[in-house]
């Protein structure tokens, strides 16, 4: 299958976890055999067989997915354990990334130390993400992974006006959820980025074609996607802690956010 065949976002998980395999060079035997499953389950996943909830769990650290991340292509709801710990903590997940990226590596890498550092907390309430329309499709699909990184539409402008060339209203990351605006490959290759995911994986499994291999995303916009996951863990309370401190180490009183980031 090409490297961003148009078709793999459209035949259902078996297909994506075809590619998938394919292009990582394991065979059905080697994914059963590192995720603890039979080879007989694997195939039938790939046939088209909906995969169960276990399955999946074992099959992403295989396939260098998070298990959030799969449930949502495979058109899956996320289990109540997988969601981020607490959805008021979003208000603060932008500023933290916002005020990283402005930040020495050094100091990136002591606020990531810090929060996996926290002690975890008890599930406040359950996470409900912003419900899209059942018919969005791909750009649905790359929408609900942002927001099980605790985005709100609005956040997902923010940090993608950032991290990435991609500046669009709040309201237009609604109606690509929808999807009533199709995915370009500038968005897959910038969403990509802030996901933390390979863009040319997510061309793949979205069905968009890339016109040219993207370039590697810049350090900072690599170290803003590892933030913003590690970030879900955290309560309000907690984000809100964090988000101080990103913002005292800055200590710029311009609060200018945006950057032009090499490889973006």
């Amino acid at each position: 299958m090409s490297e961003a065949a148009g078709t793999t976002g459209h035949l259902g998980f078996g297909v994506m976890l075809a590619w998938l395999l394919d292009h990582r060079g394991l065979s059905a035997q080697e994914l059963a055999s590192r995720a603890g499953l039979t080879v007989n389950e694997v195939r039938a996943v790939l046939a088209g067989e909906a995969p169960s909830e276990g399955r999946l769990r074992r099959i992403a650290p295989v396939v260098g997915f998070h298990a959030v991340d799969l449930f949502i292509l495979a058109g899956l709801e996320v289990p109540d354990d997988m969601a981020p710990l607490d959805a008021t903590a979003g208000r603060w997940a932008p500023a933290i990334v916002m005020d990283a990226v402005h930040l020495p590596s050094a100091e990136r890498r002591e606020l990531l130390q810090l929060i996996r550092s926290m002690p975890q907390e008890k599930r406040p309430s359950v996470f409900a993400a912003k419900r899209l329309a059942s018919h969005a499709g791909p750009g649905g699909w790359a929408i609900r992974m942002l927001q099980y990184r605790n985005l709100s539409w609005t956040g997902m402008a923010q940090l993608l006006a950032v991290v990435t060339p991609t500046y669009l209203s709040a309201a237009t990351y609604g109606v690509i959820g929808d999807g009533r605006k199709e995915l370009t490959p500038r968005l897959v290759t910038d969403f990509a980025a802030l996901l933390g995911v390979n863009a040319r994986e997510l061309a793949a499994l979205t069905g968009i074609h890339l016109c040219e291999v993207p370039s590697s995303p810049a350090p900072e916009a690599v170290d803003a996607a590892v933030l913003l996951w590690e970030a879900r863990r955290l309560s309000a309370r907690q984000a809100e802690r964090v988000a101080e401190l990103a913002r005292s180490m800055r200590g710029d009183s311009t609060r200018e956010y945006f950057l032009n980031l090499p490889g973006s």
